[in-house]
């Protein structure tokens, strides 16, 4: 192939190193309101007066809205194709604040000092109520977070919101309690797994205006333009098509922008005031009033028989969402159902549990979505059970692990249609050199050096919901526009989406021009998140691409007065098989625009799958250990991945790259925290530690590819399943180094040099 599984560069990667992109802030009108929040002191309080005089009184103040200001239509801000799973349980404003830093009042201004001064004069009253801050304390607690009639949910999910449960799942196939009772070794454990933050480059940002029809636009750095579209239309009871959202450049997401952030509050002050608005979150609202990783404790039984086969796993889930429900159902049905399937010599499995509400930060979607926390349990576990037995963990994994044609309990007879997991795991025992290094050593200065390893799965898309739409344009010039609804959040799939479509028509990547994300031009797509856009929108790409071939040589065939079958398309020119008469592709596209009865000749595709084919890796971590301080330093990471065909060998990598040291920030630095008070004590940079270049020590990445048939030229997703190891993968190393383990993350030298002492 020409281009697809070449290591092609971004089609924008000089415009980005060089700092030409434009992002949403650069296209804001100068003459914008400035948008600032007043937010809640309170976990949890009622407010019972406010006092705007004063801030009124600010020279430069155009509005400030209150709760009785606003509509009462509650709604969700969960990035989801419609009907959403995620309960509508929150309003613009709400009488009732439920974390701190939840929205009080919204002020705009003709600048930011202007804006900030008048926060700073309204006077607010609050009945001041207890707080759920403990997420294993709430079911039943005394306090109900969410105590309104109004919530609402399209369809059950569990919920028992006077309980403070906002959803409840089960999975169960087989008779687990008894399987338990016949299996030879059985590992119980509890595991807990923190919450975590975006820390993308970007903040989140939005600024709105009225177009000359009197629509609302809405400019913004987001994930989802067209789930962000029907957020606002229903926040602000406007018809859908009285909404446009338009999505820049953006500079990071990591899931977190799958959720909306400030776009309802500026499209409330340009409808309130006619003139555009800007909100821009601060860093330290981006780290306390949008979404964390759900914070989970994950009690797990895994039975298996002397042989080391695993007969019976089950897994019981608490989930802290926080105070609103945005993506709680689906990050925790999640977690189960890519730990169930990995393993699947199984006789019995279960997962089953709650997700509850808290007054904290609401969590919602990050990269990895509940698989990395259910992935950390696991693999911690079979690690464990591996030690027990006295078998070598990979050999363990070998055994057990599910294979290409192979099915599970949880798969209802159908069967995996491409893995090379097993090759992943033999690929990387001889990158980290396993078989030398196992389990560990130690060094003349007393140091330990050891080494660990996990494997996990994701998925590709969301099965049998969401689908994607492709238009490809053949211009008039002979070039191509490419018109997608999905998101490049850095990850360079505009790149792939072309490579795609170069590969199809023959043509380069030079003539075809990827204009992403207008809702009012773009075909739909729900957006960059599941892992989906290389396959599922990759797949439309295909699709539409093809299709545009055809309709390039029936034009062709009929321009040059030939029979069906008789053309042949190199990308550049038509030609009779014969050689006796030819066209160039530009010379058509000229005639197809020309005349009546012509048309512009365009390719369109919507592709859905039925099945979320899952990518795989094995992960492999080095680590030394000094047993007098607890203090561990990573050495060498290795990440083998199965996703299908590698599209794009330099971005695929990258993505592994980039999942790979979000991973190890998990496992060892990065923990969202709070006081008894409920306040976030992990705001900024100077209190959230992300890990820096040389924190992750060195990383190597390695592919094994599959053929997934249902896939883009075989290619299954990349993009989540890389950061799910290392947690696993840096806790069995510091297990065979000293002996510690580590179940509640992240892995700390404190824990380590405590659980020594122990």
């Amino acid at each position: 192939m020409q281009y697809v599984g070449k290591a092609v560069a971004k089609t924008d990667a000089i415009a980005i190193s060089t700092g030409k992109p434009v992002y949403t802030e650069d296209l804001a009108p100068a003459d914008a309101l400035v948008v600032k929040i007043l937010r809640s002191p309170h976990a949890y309080a009622r407010i019972k007066a406010i006092d705007l005089t004063k801030a009124y009184a600010v020279q430069g103040v155009e509005c400030i809205l209150t709760y009785k200001d606003v509509p009462q239509v509650r709604f969700t801000l969960a990035g989801q194709s419609y009907p959403e799973p995620s309960p509508y349980d929150r309003l613009i404003l709400d009488q009732v604040v439920r974390y701190v830093g939840d929205e009080v009042a919204i002020v705009a201004a003709v600048d930011e000092k202007t804006a900030t001064a008048a926060l700073k004069k309204i006077k607010v009253k609050y009945e001041v109520l207890e707080p759920v801050l403990d997420f294993e304390q709430a079911i039943g607690h005394r306090s109900v977070v969410h105590p309104e009639d109004d919530l609402h949910c399209n369809f059950a999910i569990g919920m028992d919101k006077d309980r403070n449960i906002c959803s409840t799942h089960r999975v169960e196939a087989g008779d687990v309690e008894q399987e338990l009772k016949n299996c030879d070794i059985v590992i119980e454990e509890t595991y807990y797994t923190q919450a975590q933050a975006h820390a993308m480059m970007e903040t989140f940002r939005a600024f709105t205006y009225l177009d000359h029809t009197g629509r609302l636009v809405i400019v913004s750095s987001t994930q989802v333009p067209f789930h962000i579209r029907r957020h606002v239309a229903r926040a602000l009871e406007l018809p859908a098509s009285r909404v446009r959202v338009i999505k820049p450049r953006i500079g990071g997401g990591f899931g977190g922008k799958q959720t909306g952030a400030g776009e309802v509050f500026a499209g409330l002050v340009t409808l309130k005031t006619g003139r555009p608005a800007l909100f821009i979150y601060s860093r330290t609202e981006t780290f306390t009033c949008t979404t964390s990783r759900h914070a989970m404790r994950l009690k797990l039984r895994l039975g298996a028989d002397k042989d080391g086969f695993i007969r019976a796993l089950d897994i019981e889930n608490l989930s802290d969402t926080g105070a609103y429900g945005e993506h709680a159902s689906t990050t925790f049905m999640v977690c189960g159902d890519k730990t169930l399937p990995l393993y699947n010599k199984t006789r019995a499995v279960r997962y089953h549990g709650h997700a509850v509400y808290t007054n904290k930060m609401p969590a919602g979607a990050l990269r990895g979505y509940g698989a990395t926390q259910g992935t950390f349990a696991l693999e911690s576990a079979v690690n464990k059970l591996a030690a027990r037995l006295n078998m070598d963990p990979a050999e363990l994994r070998l055994k057990n692990l599910i294979r290409e044609g192979e099915t599970c309990l949880v798969y209802e007879g159908k069967t995996l249609g491409s893995s090379t997991l097993d090759r992943c795991i033999q690929k990387g025992k001889a990158l980290i050199g396993w078989d030398e290094k196992y389990p560990r050593r130690v060094l003349a200065d007393g140091k330990v050096r050891a080494i660990g390893m996990a494997v996990t799965m994701q998925g590709s898309g969301i099965a049998g919901i969401d689908t994607a739409s492709i238009e490809i344009r053949l211009n008039d010039d002979g070039s191509y526009t490419l018109l997608t609804g999905s998101t490049d959040m850095g990850t360079g799939s505009d790149t792939v989406l072309a490579q795609i479509a170069a590969e199809v028509l023959a043509t380069s990547l030079d003539n075809i021009l990827v204009h992403a994300a207008d809702t009012d031009v773009s075909p739909y797509d729900p957006g960059s998140y599941a892992s989906s856009t290389a396959y599922v929108t990759g797949m439309a790409t295909l699709q539409a691409a093809e299709e545009l071939k055809q309709k390039i040589i029936d034009q062709g065939t009929k321009q040059l007065a030939l029979t069906p079958g008789q053309l042949s398309f190199d990308g550049e020119n038509l030609t009779a098989l014969d050689g006796s008469k030819s066209m160039s592709l530009e010379k058509l596209a000229e005639l197809m625009v020309l005349g009546a009865g012509k048309r512009q000749l365009t390719g369109f595709a919507t592709y859905g799958s039925p099945i979320s084919p899952p990518p795989f890796i094995a992960g492999f971590a080095e680590v030394e250990v000094d047993p007098g301080t607890g203090v561990i330093e990573l050495l060498d990471y290795v990440a083998v991945v199965d996703c299908g065909t590698v599209l794009n060998a330099n971005l695929a990598r990258i993505q592994v790259e980039g999942g790979i040291a979000q991973g190890i920030g998990m496992a060892m630095y990065e923990d969202v925290r709070y006081d008894e008070r409920g306040q976030m004590q992990t705001n900024t940079f100077m209190q959230y530690k992300i890990p820096c270049r040389k924190d992750v020590g060195k990383i190597t990445v390695a592919f094994e590819a599959s053929y997934e048939p249902t896939g883009p030229f075989g290619a299954k997703s990349v993009g989540e399943v890389v950061i799910n190891t290392p947690p696993p993968a840096i806790a069995h190393a510091v297990y065979n180094a000293v002996g510690v383990t580590v179940t509640r993350l992240p892995i700390t030298p404190e824990k380590v040099f405590m659980g020594m002492k122990r």
